[in-house]
């Protein structure tokens, strides 16, 4: 695999992870199924958790593609930690903006279908 190739690859899987923790709110991890829906706080821990992950697939995938890791400064896990919040901003915005409004219209329309009938 390229250098080229790798980076396309890390980008992906960076955007689906940094979204998967609002796309499955009755899932912990796609594994755990859960009764209740999760919490903030359990959305954050289970971010956080995912962007380390990705950070070890980046690890890996920097060591298969060059053969050593490049030494880093904090700056560049601060930009790497804005960037995957960045990623996570559509699940962020459909599981707490878009997602009530369909819902919302959602009972509006079956209510004014349940009136007509």
């Amino acid at each position: 695999m390229s250098l080229e190739q790798s980076v396309w690859i890390l980008l992906f899987l960076a955007i689906v992870m940094a979204n998967l923790p609002f796309l499955f709110t009755q899932r912990l991890f796609l594994l755990i199924p859960l009764k209740q829906e999760k919490t903030i706080p359990i959305y954050i821990v289970e971010w956080f958790v995912l962007f380390f992950v990705m950070g070890g697939f980046a690890y890996m995938i920097e060591f298969t593609a060059m053969g050593n890791i490049a030494p880093q400064e904090w700056e560049f896990y601060v930009v790497n930690l804005f960037l995957f919040m960045i990623f996570a901003f559509p699940g962020f915005i459909y599981r707490f903006n878009f997602k009530m409004y369909l819902d919302k219209h959602q009972k509006a329309a079956r209510k004014q279908a349940e009136g007509q009938s």
